[in-house]
């Protein structure tokens, strides 16, 4: 009888603890980046009307690109990213309230654990220069999609090229 009781109670607490480990997975930073919404289709004019004047969504502000592209098998920023990378730590350090999600995204070459792993390399290295040029740490969120987010879907060398890259959303 006590055997059972505690099967009964020890299925309850891992479940209990699973349950808890999985919601203290979640990230809870919200996306509300304009291009996000609209790419998901979930776009509203409330949406539109709070974030259209952010310099991230201007096309004439210094970072309003958001991508960066690495070789294959690389997460090594490239230096032609250099002015890229200033101009959002520029911002990114005048606007201290300011946080950004740095996703890493790979091709879809290779295991989903090594591209999960070098697309968390990739956000990283992103995130450490941004560091290095004074963003705090605190500012920052670096993830890895891995393989899961591609940019482009077809399997030619562009396309492959293309999900290549680091992104930075910035949210509220």
């Amino acid at each position: 009888m006590f055997k059972h009781l505690f099967n009964r109670h020890t299925s309850l607490a891992v479940l209990i603890l699973i349950t808890l480990g999985l919601g203290a997975c979640s990230s809870g930073v919200k996306l509300d980046d304009v291009e996000a919404a609209k790419k998901s289709g979930s776009s509203s004019s409330s949406t539109d009307a709070k974030f259209a004047n952010e310099p991230w969504n201007d096309p004439a502000s210094p970072i309003y690109k958001k991508s960066f592209y690495f070789d294959f098998d690389s997460y090594t920023v490239k230096s032609s990213d250099q002015s890229l990378i200033n101009s959002h730590a520029q911002y990114l350090n005048s606007n201290k309230y300011q946080k950004i999600v740095i996703q890493g995204n790979t091709d879809d070459s290779g295991t989903t654990e090594y591209n999960l792993a070098l697309g968390q390399k990739r956000s990283d290295a992103v995130r450490k220069l941004l560091s290095l040029l004074g963003v705090s740490e605190s500012q920052m969120e670096a993830v890895s999609f891995g393989k899961e987010k591609p940019k482009s879907t077809t399997n030619d060398d562009a396309g492959r090229a293309e999900n290549r890259r680091a992104d930075i959303f910035y949210v509220k």
